[in-house]
């Protein structure tokens, strides 16, 4: 599971730093920030609550992202609360992209404090549909400061099939 979970990060890293380099050459006099939140959903075939070589990334499931910002530069203090729902790609992942915020630097840790969970809101497969890990806040931050840019990757959440199939995944 690890090394799918670092293999979508560092595709997502390198994609956002370029646009967050190109975001920083074209604003000179302007701090601008990108901010994203991301993370995956599978199905726990197994039901042990980790990634086995019998279970797959679910596409199509609904997971609703809710997070806290709290920004502080030397002219304001703000904090913007949000909720919103997001659908898997073919991938089992889901990303949100935070609009730019003007003035804010992500990357620096004492001005900006975050909390984004994730929870599962329904799965596409009536074959996988018990929820597993359900609600997740853990997280990983990549972090760049010299384009500004910040990555939030929750940890996984899955749901699993209502029976175990004991011949597929032993005792």
């Amino acid at each position: 599971m690890n090394l799918i979970l670092l293999f979508v990060l560092a595709s997502l890293v390198s994609s956002s730093l370029v646009l967050g380099i190109q975001a920083a050459h074209s604003h000179h006099s302007r701090i601008f920030s990108q901010i994203t939140v991301m993370g995956l959903v599978y199905c726990d075939t197994c039901s042990n609550n980790s990634f086995s070589k019998h279970s797959y990334f679910l596409s199509g499931a609904e997971v609703r992202i809710d997070c806290k910002l709290k920004a502080e530069t030397p002219r304001t203090a703000e904090q913007i609360a949000f909720s919103v729902n997001r659908t898997t790609n073919k991938n089992g992942v889901y990303k949100l992209e935070i609009p730019s915020m003007d003035g804010i630097r992500c990357a620096e840790d004492s001005s900006m404090v975050s909390f984004c969970q994730a929870s599962l809101m329904g799965s596409s497969s009536s074959a996988c549909n018990v929820p597993g890990y359900k609600s997740t806040s853990g997280e990983i931050s990549i972090k760049s400061r010299q384009s500004n840019v910040c990555i939030y990757s929750l940890n996984p959440l899955n749901y699993r099939p209502s029976t175990r199939d004991d011949i597929l995944c032993g005792n």
